[in-house]
């Protein structure tokens, strides 16, 4: 990836019509936007045919596809059933989103269920190598992404993240840049950003920081993380001086607008990364 590139976080809300993911990926090329992720969100409703439809739209128009898994996906579930279930959306969303080109896929991992954080780790660890090396026989080259969140019940802080993404093959950290400030009520100056973006670095290399994938909204939160993504301008988040940290450190990869106003804050995001 020689850049970093802009888009939404699913398809842009008010100007596709009519709203289909093909259409979707045509606007986002309309808008010079350069990404865009397919959002599986209540579940992979995506057969293979369509899935080859949008990998030619995004080869047409040269725009760059990430996936996000659905919502229902815990990998600490203490429920058998459950915890099957959302290994096969993990999988299930990877097979699809292979087909339709993305090179991504990001989920929310699990929450700790009152289990001491060192275990919830070392269950994760071990059940997502077995999914990434079934990814990896299956010849599906793609990254996972485990998602930074944004609520302290959720497994995912950066620690997490970094550890996980070291010890397992095939991962790669989905940096949610709002729910690092949600999370801590910190992370919110230049400084903070690029000392964020020298601890990637430094525990994953800088192959990591020219694939970065990130997620970004304005946020809201109280001292148990995150309530709801809010648009950037009605948010405290300092976005601009993390576009600077981003900019300065020569970040590539994607960064994926999840504002209620999706295009408008992924076009201004835009905008203000070429103007720092």
């Amino acid at each position: 990836m020689a850049e970093l590139l802009f888009g939404t976080g699913g398809i842009p809300h008010t100007s596709t019509k009519p709203k289909t993911t093909v259409n979707g990926i045509k606007r986002i090329a309309e808008l010079g936007l350069g990404c865009t992720e397919l959002e599986f969100v209540y579940g992979v409703r995506m057969n293979n045919t369509e899935a080859d439809q949008v990998a030619s739209t995004a080869r047409k128009h040269k725009i760059r596809l990430t996936a996000h898994a659905p919502y229902y996906i815990n990998l600490n579930a203490h429920e058998h059933e459950k915890l099957i279930s959302s290994q096969d959306r993990l999988l299930q969303t990877a097979h699809i989103a292979s087909l339709c080109g993305a090179s991504n896929v990001t989920f929310h991992t699990a929450f700790y269920m009152k289990d001491e954080p060192e275990e919830v780790y070392s269950r994760i660890k071990r059940i997502l190598t077995g999914i990434t090396a079934e990814i990896k026989r299956e010849n599906r080259f793609l990254w996972l992404r485990p998602e930074l969140m944004g609520k302290i019940s959720q497994f995912g802080n950066l620690e997490e993240l970094l550890s996980l993404c070291g010890d397992v093959e095939g991962l790669a950290p989905c940096i949610d840049f709002a729910h690092l400030h949600a999370r801590t009520g910190k992370y919110n100056s230049y400084y903070e950003f690029k000392s964020v973006l020298a601890l990637v670095e430094r525990r994953l290399g800088r192959s990591a920081l020219d694939n970065m994938h990130i997620h970004l909204s304005g946020i809201n939160y109280t001292r148990n993380g995150e309530t709801m993504h809010l648009n950037l301008r009605e948010s405290d988040l300092k976005y601009t001086e993390l576009l600077q940290a981003l900019k300065e450190q020569e970040v590539k990869g994607v960064v994926i607008c999840e504002s209620p106003n999706l295009e408008e804050d992924a076009l201004h995001l835009q905008e203000t990364y070429h103007k720092v």
